[in-house]
């Protein structure tokens, strides 16, 4: 297929790839001169998707990691790391901010770029490994020798199908695939279109190996991509198991449609509160949403516990009978974050059966009678039973109950979050949020797969 139309709208025209060398040139040229300067151990790369050229049009982020030896003392090099960040981009007028991922990096706008500062250690191979950034220059090399001129096309159409079908992004909040992991697919199936080929017949537990490490067996993730440049460690770990499967789909829909060109693009929706809000009417359903505060916390680390803490409510809500029809979380990553839940019912029995011990058990019995009053037990199957007021027999209640000091502990609740949820959460009308970006996740909530369908 002539994939011309694409790649022009995707590839970096001539001038921003000149913009983007040359300004990662004077960087690169700068930062080594103070490093020379001030006599320090290390050097400062270029790494990433620029460095291989494997970078969609206006998604040009500069990726510079600074390298120390293994003898460097950790916080020496964190120390070291960030103060060669801070004066670069000061050099270069740039607006700074500090985040924290296996260890503190600095982010800076530099001329319109955004330009990550890095620190690590200079490893020779997977084995020497002291933090997880530390891969990222052996990553680079890997895919610049193994990765063919022609193939680096490939690349950006399979990164832009991914974008278009809601699959690329190896973050927790997407929980996709990671560039890397798009690189060493295209250096495993050579085109973007063998590798759909090839996709849509994968099965758990799919095996890519390119230097035949064999070490598979260490794990049991739905996709196994051994990192060429570290054999005891799963590229395709942090895919999780549904965007996997959406991009299996996806993939079999791509190749069985006779409008391909569609599948670059994401579907276009009109987003409506009013038509939302009908459809919810329509299904006779009610929603649930709890408002609470987020702890200032990294996003890789905000996202795994907010999604843990939404399904351990759900689990218990269904459990109770509240017949949880679907869930999910929403945060703006900034202030607050929302837990959303639609259910059927939102009212329970105001009456349980509480069951005490087989009837065939003479002294547990006894027990059992003694405590709850001969007049309020009967047998039902083989128990002893009574019936029971239930309190908490509304959604409302049964949470406030659930988030209590006292209770909060009967769920798996993300441990940055316990404090904010048993004080600062409130039950709210979704239509009390007025941010686009919450309505466009409620859209997808009610209407789901919307990325793989065309």
């Amino acid at each position: 297929m002539d994939f011309t139309s694409i790649l022009n709208e995707i590839k970096p025209t001539k001038q921003e790839k000149n913009k983007i060398k040359e300004l990662s040139d004077k960087i690169l040229e700068n930062l080594n001169f103070l490093i020379k300067e001030e006599n320090i151990e290390a050097e400062a790369v270029l790494v990433g998707s620029v460095s291989k050229g494997t970078y969609l049009k206006g998604k040009s982020d500069i990726d510079i990691f600074i390298s120390f030896p293994l003898h460097t003392p950790i916080n020496e090099l964190k120390e070291i790391g960030l103060y060669l960040g801070y004066k670069c981009s000061e050099y270069f007028d740039g607006k700074t901010s500090e985040h924290y991922a296996s260890h503190p990096y600095i982010t800076s706008e530099i001329s319109g770029f955004e330009v990550d500062f890095v620190p690590c250690y200079k490893i020779d191979n997977g084995s020497q490994l002291k933090s997880a950034v530390d891969r990222t220059i052996l990553h680079t090399n890997f895919v610049k020798k193994h990765l063919k001129e022609y193939q680096k096309d490939e690349v950006l159409l399979l990164k832009r199908f991914m974008d278009a079908t809601g699959t690329y992004g190896s973050e927790f909040k997407v929980g996709g695939f990671a560039g890397y992991l798009c690189e060493i697919l295209i250096i495993n199936y050579e085109t973007f279109e063998k590798t759909l080929k090839n996709a849509a017949q994968w099965n758990y537990g799919e095996i890519i190996d390119l230097e035949n490490y064999q070490t598979s067996k260490l794990f049991s993730d739905p996709l196994i991509a051994i990192d060429p440049t570290d054999k005891n460690r799963n590229v395709a770990s942090s895919l999780r198991i549904e965007k996997m499967a959406e991009f299996i789909q996806s993939a079999r829909n791509y190749l069985n449609s006779h409008e391909k060109l569609k599948y670059f693009y994401k579907p276009k929706t009109k987003i409506s509160k009013e038509e939302i809000n009908k459809e919810f009417e329509k299904r006779e359903s009610k929603i649930l949403a709890i408002k609470f505060k987020i702890p200032k916390i990294p996003l890789d680390t905000l996202h795994p516990q907010l999604r843990k803490t939404v399904k351990s409510i759900a689990d218990v809500l269904n459990k109770n009978k509240f017949n949880i029809f679907n869930y999910d979380y929403w945060t703006d990553e900034k202030k607050i974050g929302i837990f959303i839940f639609e259910t059927i019912n939102d009212k329970i029995n105001k009456v349980k059966i509480n069951y005490g011990p087989k009837i065939f058990y003479k002294k547990p019995c006894e027990e059992f009678i003694k405590t709850h009053g001969v007049e309020n037990c009967y047998i039902k199957e083989e128990f002893l039973v009574e019936n029971i007021k239930q309190e908490n027999n509304t959604i409302e209640k049964f949470i406030n109950n659930l988030l209590s000091e006292k209770d909060i502990s009967t769920i798996k609740v993300g441990k940055n979050l316990k404090n904010s949820l048993i004080n600062n959460y409130s039950f709210i009308n979704i239509n009390q949020i007025t941010n686009n970006d919450f309505w466009k996740f409620i859209y997808n909530f009610q209407n789901p797969g919307q990325n793989i369908k065309r």
